[in-house]
C-alpha cells in the first residue's frame, strides 16, 4: 500500500482562448445564487419564475443568471407549459441541467484539475480548486464514483458501494457477475482484460481507496504512469486511471461527491 502518484495527467502549453473559456466557466460556477439554482433545476425542470421565487430574487435578475448559466452550457431550456390560469396553460421556457447533472460539472472540473497550467495566470488554480470543492461539498455523498471516458460507456459512473470492487471487460462464455459489485465494462474496450480475469480491483482500506493491477495484460496507469502489478496504489479524489493505453483501452476518473 504505497507509491502515491501525483504527476499531472493533461499538460497544456499555453492557449490564451483555453485558459480564457475556463476563468468564465469558473466565474458562473462560482456565484453562489447561481449554485442555487443548479440545485433547484438538478432534478426538475422549473421556468424563470418558479426559479425567482424560490432564490427570492427578481425576474430580471434571475433571467440575468440563467443566461450566464446557458452560455457556459451547464443548463439547457426547453419548451413547456406554466402555470394554469383562466385562459389555459400558457408555453413557457423550462430550465433544468445538462444530462448528467452535478456529477457531469464536477466531472468536468475534476478533469481540469488534471491540467497543468503554465502561462502564468496563478489564481486560475487556486479558483478552479475553490469551486470545485465548492459543488463537492453541496453534492457530496462520502460514496466515490468512477466515471468513464471516452469509448462505448463514455459518461457512465460507477459508485464504489463495497471495500472491494472488480473492475473489467465482459466475458461473454460466463455468468454475469456485476450483482457481486464489479464494473463490467462494455466489449468495445478491447485493450482490456475481462473481469473474469479481473483487470484491477479497487480496494478501500480504512477512509483511504487504492488501485491494484491484477497482471492485466494491457498495463494500468495513474495519471498517466505505469504501476506495478499487484502492488497497490493510493488513489484520490480527481485522479486519471488509464486501463491499457490506446484508443481501445478505457479511461476513468475516479471522483469522490
Amino acid at each position: 500500500m504505497n507509491d502515491d502518484i501525483n504527476e499531472k495527467t493533461i499538460a497544456i502549453s499555453g492557449d490564451p482562448d483555453f485558459y480564457e473559456d475556463l476563468s468564465d466557466y469558473l466565474n458562473v460556477l462560482s456565484n453562489p445564487t447561481r449554485l442555487r439554482i443548479l440545485k433547484l433545476i438538478e432534478h426538475h425542470p422549473k421556468e424563470v419564475r418558479e426559479i425567482a421565487k424560490e432564490i427570492d430574487t427578481s425576474y430580471e435578475n434571475t433571467k440575468k443568471h440563467l443566461d450566464k448559466l446557458l452560455n457556459t452550457g451547464v443548463i439547457k431550456k426547453e419548451a413547456g407549459l406554466g402555470r394554469q390560469t383562466s385562459k389555459g396553460s400558457l408555453p413557457v421556457w423550462k430550465y433544468s441541467l445538462i444530462p448528467g447533472g452535478m456529477e457531469g460539472i464536477i466531472r468536468n472540473l475534476s478533469i481540469f484539475s488534471n491540467i497543468d497550467i503554465r502561462i502564468g495566470e496563478g489564481d486560475l488554480n487556486s479558483k478552479l480548486q475553490s469551486v470545485r470543492s465548492m459543488l463537492e461539498d453541496e453534492n457530496r455523498t462520502g460514496i466515490p464514483v468512477i466515471i468513464i471516458l471516452g469509448g462505448d460507456d463514455d459518461g457512465k459512473a460507477y459508485p464504489l458501494k463495497e471495500n472491494e470492487v472488480l473492475i473489467g471487460r465482459e466475458d461473454q462464455t460466463l455468468p454475469d457477475i456485476s450483482e457481486n459489485g464489479a464494473i463490467i465494462l462494455s466489449p468495445g474496450y478491447e485493450a482490456v482484460t475481462r473481469v473474469t480475469k479481473p483487470h484491477g480491483k479497487f480496494i478501500k482500506r480504512g477512509d483511504d481507496w487504492f488501485f491494484k493491477d491484477c497482471r492485466s495484460t494491457g498495463g494500468s496507469f495513474i495519471n498517466n504512469k505505469k504501476i506495478t502489478p499487484e502492488k497497490e496504489f493510493s488513489i484520490k479524489n480527481g485522479d486519471m486511471l488509464d486501463l491499457a493505453k490506446g484508443a481501445r483501452g478505457a479511461r476513468l476518473i475516479f471522483n469522490i461527491n
